[in-house]
């Protein structure tokens, strides 16, 4: 790990600087995701899943896991559940932005509702790590070989659900189907993946970059772990969903707008376990600092997620502000669960 030992200032612009490359590549990843999903015959939703969310969650995972080395386990934990909290309400965002209809409803799929529901299998599994005794198995908690083991379930679930539906969801005139683009079949694969991996390279290296950074700021201020892990670096290292959400939204890509984000969140969880294999001091979930503002930083990222299946359940064609009512519940919940976690010590 390189120490460049800059001042405040240095690690604040170096925070931004690589925030603002993450963003940038972001919007490259949509298109090139949107493109081989379409030439591939792949479908937006395991591609935003299994391609899109694991490329755009490696600076998350860049950060928790240079956290970890580094010997912030709580940086690292609530960088990835702070990622799925923020990541989570950018689905709010979209919605906003697409105003023919509320999104969950226009992106209706049986294949998210699976994911969000394994989703919310995996937070609990975080939670129990929390509230359970401070014990190990070889280098880890019991709780990262529970994340393990649900994540592979949860993936073939996911999988099946889209290759073999036993039901699907109503299509309606505001429904946006999955349907490949006009000459997408003459696209040249290599060029598609070749942009893909240098845009996921780019997140990837300033991930880290971010999360150096992101430390160091920790170390030179006053702001508490939590709020320094669970939405500065969660926000910088989340660019990559927000932008790739919001441009697969103006590309018309809805149901590739929803995955890309259950997808990263998926990802995100699991950075925990990577987290805990590399963090050398015991576990993960115990380690010190830990303690009721992780907790509740968990119990957030569920809650929002919860929201964010009922939404995906009822599929309000439209409601306040031309929005989905989940939309504004998800907004409400996280501002004021960071405004609470402010006020925490």
């Amino acid at each position: 790990m390189i120490d460049l030992n800059l001042p405040l200032w240095g690690d604040v612009t170096v925070f931004l600087l690589a925030a603002l490359v993450i963003g940038v590549s972001g919007v490259k990843l949509a298109e090139y995701a949107d493109r081989l999903a379409d030439r591939t015959g792949l479908g937006e939703a395991i591609t935003g899943t299994i391609m899109l969310g694991l490329i755009t969650a490696l600076p998350g995972l860049a950060a928790s896991v240079t956290a970890a080395l580094q010997g912030h386990a709580v940086l690292a934990l609530s960088n990835a559940m702070g990622g799925i909290a923020f990541q989570t309400t950018v689905l709010a965002f979209a919605d906003v932005m697409h105003r023919k209809a509320n999104l969950e409803h226009a992106a209706a799929s049986a294949t998210t509702m699976m994911q969000t529901i394994m989703l919310i299998l995996l937070i609990s599994i975080v939670l129990l790590g929390l509230g359970s005794p401070n014990v190990v198995v070889g280098p880890v908690h019991p709780a990262t070989l529970l994340l393990l083991a649900g994540a592979v379930m949860a993936f073939w679930l996911s999988y099946r659900v889209s290759e073999q539906p036993m039901w699907h969801p109503r299509h309606t005139s505001e429904t946006v189907l999955d349907q490949p683009a006009p000459g997408s079949q003459h696209e040249r694969l290599w060029l598609l993946w070749t942009g893909l991996i240098v845009s996921g390279l780019l997140t990837l290296a300033c991930g880290s970059l971010v999360a150096e950074a992101a430390g160091n700021i920790q170390d030179k201020t006053n702001l508490s772990a939590p709020i320094i892990g669970g939405l500065l670096m969660a926000g910088a290292t989340s660019l990559p969903e927000l932008v790739t959400c919001l441009a697969a939204v103006k590309r018309g890509a809805l149901t590739l707008a929803v995955s890309d984000v259950v997808g990263g969140n998926f990802f995100d969880v699991l950075f925990i376990a990577a987290a805990d294999f590399v963090f050398v001091s015991g576990s993960l979930y115990h380690a010190p600092g830990m303690g009721l503002q992780e907790i509740l930083l968990t119990t957030i990222t569920l809650l929002l997620n919860v929201i964010l299946l009922s939404g995906l359940i009822y599929r309000q064609k439209h409601g306040p502000g031309n929005i989905g009512f989940e939309s504004v519940l998800m907004l409400l919940v996280y501002f004021i669960g960071f405004v609470v976690l402010s006020t925490m010590h």
